[in-house]
């Protein structure tokens, strides 16, 4: 058997490539920069004026849950010392018909929740993004409707968190 040293020497370089330290990678598929080591979350206001109770509280805790558990960063007290931040508000919680039966009731609703965000790097004066997130579910309302709809928001919510994570990760 022949070997090529082309390949060996090909082989080196790549492992001496991602020993030295320029090759980064993270099991959550983010690669935060060296000076990002905090972020600030203030509490999302609900300014929908409607729908179940504690939607900024889920929202706030589901976001803190994804940044703090998926990557290396610190939460932080306030905007003076923090290397990012995601701010924004629940601007609208809509519950409507999703499916109607032949009697013309409603056999299945649709939460849908839409929250106004931006994620910015403290020592940049723009930010990073500014965007509208939508999450929707629906729910069958002729079992438990009450607890169909909190369930229904609680994963509208949970589909929010994660674009709004995914979109403030992309670019690392």
């Amino acid at each position: 058997m022949i070997y090529n040293n082309n390949s060996g020497v090909v082989a080196i370089l790549i492992i001496a490539f991602a020993l030295s330290g320029c090759f980064r990678y993270s099991f959550t598929g983010t690669s935060i920069p060296d000076d990002v080591n905090s972020i600030y979350i203030p509490f999302f206001a609900d300014q929908s004026s409607g729908g179940v109770g504690n939607l900024s509280d889920r929202l706030n805790e589901a976001l803190i849950n994804r940044f703090i558990n998926q990557t290396r960063l610190q939460l932080a007290n306030s905007r003076d010392v923090a290397d990012a931040v995601l701010e924004g508000s629940i601007t609208n919680y809509a519950n409507e018909p999703f499916s109607v039966t032949g009697e013309g009731q409603s056999s299945l609703n649709e939460v849908t929740i839409t929250v106004r965000a931006t994620f910015q790097y403290t020592d940049n004066e723009q930010a990073e993004w500014s965007s509208t997130f939508r999450g929707s579910e629906t729910y069958d309302t002729n079992e438990n409707p009450i607890e169909g709809e909190t369930n229904a928001a609680a994963e509208a919510l949970n589909q929010v968190a994660n674009n709004m994570f995914n979109d403030a990760v992309s670019g690392w």
